[in-house]
């Protein structure tokens, strides 16, 4: 799969998750894929970049290793967004821009922005015209979902409206901003939009637990490749099995039939965990505080293993490395990968009501009201 002048190959990609995928869970990732995919950086507000904001600039920073330098940009005001990716092309900030239309939160769709967006058909034209105008030859893709609910799909007519700006891959997660993460997702979905817009790249998002379950997507959909999500909170390793999986190998430490399913014991658990938190001190400036970043997800590590309550509100309280290493060693590390961790993980609320400006529904194509108040200040989780 190619993304404008950069192949993709294996076609997988780590989706941007805001307060995760920061470089250092990116260098994870990467690391266990062996350099293979892309890798994207959690979501970047227009607005937050345009006026250089401090976290914000700490966000957008990539290890010398990451090529192509994949960074995720919110932008609800074509204006502001337009000046943000003629920054990023004009200060070699990054390689490739992908755009954020596919974001629940309340505190996005609120103002218009994220999942909300595509329902005004003719803001959607118009922040894409300016962010592929802006790019010069940098590629620019977008994220989106179905639509709002099922009464207000709009992927295809979204899908269309990229292609004609210029867009370069769009990427679909097969819910509704009301379904959230709730739910199954729909993949007949994700096949209906790479038949409406063969002539780009359409890559598949929603309930890839597994490197099976990417092939099996990729068999039923016909998509050019795999966005992933929740499934590797907690589980970095997993581009290890896509990897192989794409790859067509049998990896000796596969413990899955099909060669796909890496399954460490809590021993390696531990010493990653361990990495993970060391890699975010490094990066933050400060051990401390880079162990209080880490804690969030100290029970995705520990799904399924056989770890006391009291343990794990002990794990999650760590300060300090020391701290972190020394809880870590009281468990018994010896113990294998559980049976039934390879499922589902993180966020599953489903069914909300989407939080929307007001009379955001009754015309798709008043975009009235909708402009630079609407950005938000500040970039990730």
């Amino acid at each position: 799969m190619q993304i404008g002048p950069h192949p993709v190959q294996p076609p997988v990609v780590l989706a941007p998750m805001a307060g995760i995928t920061n470089a250092p869970f990116r260098t994870l990732c990467r690391e266990f894929s062996g350099g293979k995919g892309l890798f994207v950086s959690e979501m970047i507000t227009t607005r937050a970049l345009v006026e250089r904001n401090e976290k914000t600039m700490q966000l957008i920073h990539f290890d010398a290793s990451e090529k192509p330098r994949s960074i995720q940009l919110y932008g609800v005001d074509p204006a502001t967004v337009g000046k943000a990716v003629r920054m990023i092309a004009e200060e070699d900030l990054a390689d490739h821009i992908d755009l954020n239309f596919g974001c629940p939160v309340p505190k996005v769709t609120r103002k218009g922005g994220g999942s909300a967006l595509p329902y005004k058909r003719p803001l959607l034209r118009a922040i894409l015209r300016e962010a592929v105008s802006g790019a010069g030859d940098l590629p620019v893709t977008m994220k989106m979902r179905k639509g709002i609910d099922d009464d207000h799909l709009t992927y295809l007519d979204a899908g269309r409206i990229a292609v004609e700006e210029g867009v370069t891959a769009i990427a679909l997660h097969g819910r509704t901003a009301s379904q959230h993460y709730g739910g199954t997702a729909d993949w007949s979905a994700i096949a209906r939009l790479k038949e409406h817009v063969p002539e780009i790249p359409v890559l598949g998002n929603g309930d890839i637990w597994s490197a099976s379950d990417a092939l099996r997507m990729v068999r039923e959909t016909g998509c050019d490749g795999v966005v992933v999500g929740r499934g590797c909170l907690g589980r970095p390793w997993l581009f290890a099995d896509l990897v192989a999986a794409f790859e067509g190998r049998t990896d000796a430490r596969a413990g899955g039939t099909d060669g796909c399913s890496a399954r460490p014991s809590l021993r390696e658990v531990a010493d990653v965990m361990v990495r993970h938190a060391t890699l975010l001190g490094e990066w933050i400036g400060d051990e401390s505080r880079g162990v209080i970043d880490f804690r969030k997800h100290v029970a995705w590590y520990l799904k399924g293993f056989a770890v006391g309550s009291e343990m794990r509100k002990r794990l999650a309280i760590t300060s300090s490395l020391s701290e972190l290493r020394s809880g870590l060693d009281e468990l018994d590390l010896d113990q294998p990968w559980p049976t039934g961790a390879d499922g589902p993980r993180g966020r599953t609320s489903g069914n909300n009501r989407v939080v929307l400006p007001d009379g955001w529904l009754k015309d798709p194509y008043d975009c009235a009201g909708v402009g630079e108040d609407a950005e938000l200040e500040t970039s990730g989780g």
